[in-house]
């Protein structure tokens, strides 16, 4: 299948500025896709200057993607997702309070600028595939007390920063951040604020995930004046019978009125998560719920792979498995959401990440300093990650750690005056040069040897003797170039990226028995 640069779209801020597939093309049609279904662009191709597409044109080169259904199957094995490395599996015990807070005086000497992410566990009702850290209740006085624990670890881990460093992104995750209070919103940003110091508005990336079944224009409006600037929303499907089979009814209007009240609030980047792989989709269906999603007009999309693990998440055993699609409809569901979002002007960031061009994603894979970690793809690459919250994970000098997983343990840490970090590791000198490779892979598709060997002091080809060979085969399949001076992944390669960092991956290479991972597709 032929690679195509996406469309360009008009500069008109806050405004869809792309086009679906034009009605001479059916996407995917060769596999079967209702034609019709594709047939029907919402929107008009923008009208652009010669000289702006030309550069448009010129700075897509690298964010095309191309779809091989043969070497997906062929490459689709378990494997990390490489928000960290090494990953949460490798954390261990031996890595506690005083190892953090050796770490946070080492990150204080070097005074990078900070990044929060609080965790608020709470969800009113359990959505069936949910594999997140959470808890479900209709109690919403058990908010309080939680946030209390939070206010106190937000004043420990304050004192281990120093005033004068910036944090420039703030994270609320979950859970749903919106089943505490409006009140309660209002005190945990006075908190934040109280200990730390934010960037203002123009600088920093303050976002905040969001169910549209649990807030409303009111809601909004107020996230907007507490600081946020960037709003994740949680769709997953939008055809009837799929959010039945998975316990999450959420209307189209009820995502509309949020994203346009964001909208009239100022928002900066909106996105929308989906999932394929459901109970009931087909490729008709996801289709359908693509176009409809599209017409939203969001600067980022996320389309991930539901991994099917009942044995590790209690809520995916109340999924049928007869019903969920076909490895072969998978594959074909992806495929043609690659096709379709291309047509409406998307760049393929990486991991399931969709932007439009102009979104500060794509303006910074293309120049270079893209950057991965727990909350996905970031602008903001050196930052130092103070983790709030049950189960959250830091990032801190050259260490990771992560806090209590219970709300029970993760309270008592916190009444007795301990920071709650149950775990963790220090990474070696190796560990960091093959963090720098994987996240370069993961961000650029693209490895600069020469710039790996002057910032690590080795010679790339004798460091990494072991691994290099993995990639022959990749090489001779079309995934990837390689040659002395470069590992450049081709489109072909772009959707299998995990596989090529899996070659970098020390800790896969004497991995034995199950991994844990989900599918790389």
């Amino acid at each position: 299948m032929q690679t195509r640069t996406p469309a360009l779209l008009p500069p008109e801020p806050l405004r869809w500025r792309g086009f679906v597939a034009p009605a001479d093309r059916g996407v995917g049609e060769q596999e079967g896709v209702d034609a019709a279904l594709l047939q029907a662009p919402p929107f008009v191709r923008g009208q652009v200057p010669d000289q702006a597409e030309t550069m448009y044109q010129r700075c897509l080169v690298d964010q095309t993607v191309a779809f091989d259904p043969d070497l997906i199957r062929r490459y689709d094995q378990s494997g990390p997702r490489y928000t960290s490395y090494p990953t949460a599996m490798e954390f261990h015990a031996g890595f506690g309070e005083s190892e953090y807070r050796r770490a946070c005086a080492r990150s204080k000497t070097g005074g990078r600028p900070l990044s929060l992410y609080i965790h608020i566990p709470f969800c009113d009702t359990v959505c069936f595939y949910c594999a997140c850290n959470k808890i479900a209740t209709k109690d919403r006085s058990r908010a309080q007390p939680y946030l209390e624990r939070v206010y106190r670890e937000l004043a420990l881990q304050s004192a281990l920063f120093g005033a004068e460093r910036t944090v420039e992104q703030l994270h609320w995750g979950g859970g749903t951040p919106t089943f505490i209070s409006r009140d309660q919103m209002r005190e945990l940003m006075d908190h934040t604020r109280r200990h730390f110091r934010l960037a203002a508005d123009e600088v920093g990336e303050y976002a905040i995930e969001i169910d549209p079944r649990e807030a409303d224009a009111h809601t909004v409006a107020l996230l907007r004046r507490l600081g946020f600037n960037r709003m994740s929303l949680g769709v997953q499907d939008l055809e009837p019978v799929v959010q039945q089979a998975v316990n999450r009814i959420q209307t189209e209007q009820e995502t509309l009125t949020v994203l346009e009240a964001a909208r009239a609030e100022g928002f900066r980047s909106l996105s929308i998560d989906l999932i394929y792989g459901l109970p009931f989709q087909t490729v008709n269906s996801f289709v359908r719920t693509l176009q409809r999603v599209v017409a939203f007009a969001p600067d980022r999309l996320s389309v991930f792979n539901y991994a099917h693990l009942p044995q590790r998440f209690m809520p995916q055993r109340r999924i049928n498995e007869a019903d969920l699609p076909s490895p072969h409809t998978k594959l074909d569901i992806i495929e043609t959401t690659s096709e379709l979002l291309a047509d409406a002007g998307y760049v393929y960031i990486g991991m399931d990440h969709f932007a439009r061009p102009d979104d500060e994603l794509a303006v910074a894979q293309r120049s270079g300093s893209l950057y991965r970690s727990f909350q996905g793809y970031s602008a903001h690459a050196n930052c130092d990650l103070i983790g709030i919250g049950m189960t959250s994970i830091g990032k801190i000098d050259n260490s990771y750690s992560q806090n209590r997983r219970t709300l029970d343990e993760y309270c008592r840490d916190l009444d007795v005056g301990c920071l709650p970090v149950f775990r963790g590791i220090e990474l070696s000198r190796d560990d960091e040069i093959r963090r720098d490779v994987i996240t370069r892979l993961m961000c650029d598709f693209a490895l600069d040897v020469s710039t790996v060997e002057r910032t690590w002091g080795i010679e790339f080809a004798d460091y990494f003797s072991e691994d290099l060979p993995k990639l022959a085969p990749m090489q001779e399949d079309g995934l990837l170039v390689l040659d002395e001076r470069q590992i450049r992944v081709l489109p072909k390669g772009r959707l299998l990226i995990r596989n090529i960092c899996m070659a970098f991956d020390a800790y896969r290479a004497t991995a034995n028995g199950p991994t844990g991972f989900s599918k790389v597709i």
